[in-house]
């Protein structure tokens, strides 16, 4: 990870310790190999977004409270191992839970250009070799089975579970980070279709209620 010390040099002071206070309360430990590639995400990201606009986020502090803390807090509901991350934007969740738990074998798909092109940046910057970013619409979007599909920001429910109807495996799982306001969403889901669990999510440094609902096909038993 030599390679990213000059790129770690850029970040504030601030980042990392309150990186560290956030992994911290939400129980994940990291070694110092996770913990410099988490950085050194932050650093990409935020030197990115200067001249790519890759997310509205400009403060690099807020970077790690609403992006990487926010991405991690799901860790204990991903089970992969075949993750595809729908409309990923610059990898989030999916990179974030690749450095955190590399036995995943994380698909990261996007139709932004722009996007995936940081995408592809940061897999080979970070040394990421289980990441895979793909640039397509999801509607076109053709592989194997995912054991579980997650969505950080990508459409209402009813969109993301039609789209991407033929991704999950027969046990596969539906895994969709929402706000407060998801049960209008939740009472249109397509017939079939069940919400299989409902998780309330503290990330570290939000006021904001989070919550991740996990998805799955009602016949399953």
């Amino acid at each position: 990870m030599s390679s990213l010390n000059p790129l770690l040099k850029t970040l504030p002071t601030s980042v990392a310790p309150r990186l560290d206070q956030g992994l911290t309360q939400l129980g994940i430990a990291v070694d110092e190999h996770q913990r410099q590639q988490l950085l050194g995400l932050l650093a990409l990201l935020h030197k990115w977004n200067r001249a790519y606009n890759l997310t509205a986020v400009r403060d690099v502090d807020d970077m790690v409270s609403r992006h990487v803390l926010d991405s991690a807090a799901v860790l204990p509901y991903v089970q992969g191992p075949r993750l595809l991350d729908v409309g990923a934007g610059p990898g989030l969740p999916g990179i974030v839970l690749a450095i955190l738990a590399p036995q995943l074998d994380v698909t990261l798909l996007d139709s932004n250009g722009k996007k995936v092109r940081f995408q592809r940046q940061a897999v080979m910057e970070l040394g990421l070799e289980n990441v895979t970013p793909v640039q397509a619409r999801v509607e076109q979007f053709e592989a194997a089975a995912f054991d579980q599909v997650i969505s950080r920001a990508f459409a209402s429910l009813v969109d993301f579970v039609t789209l991407t109807r033929q991704l999950p495996s027969a046990d596969g799982q539906w895994l969709a980070m929402k706000g407060p306001g998801a049960d209008d969403e939740l009472r249109d889901l397509p017939a079939g279709i069940r919400l299989y669990q409902r998780h309330l999510l503290e990330v570290p440094f939000e006021a904001a209620q989070r919550q991740l609902l996990i998805l799955d096909v009602e016949s399953k038993m």
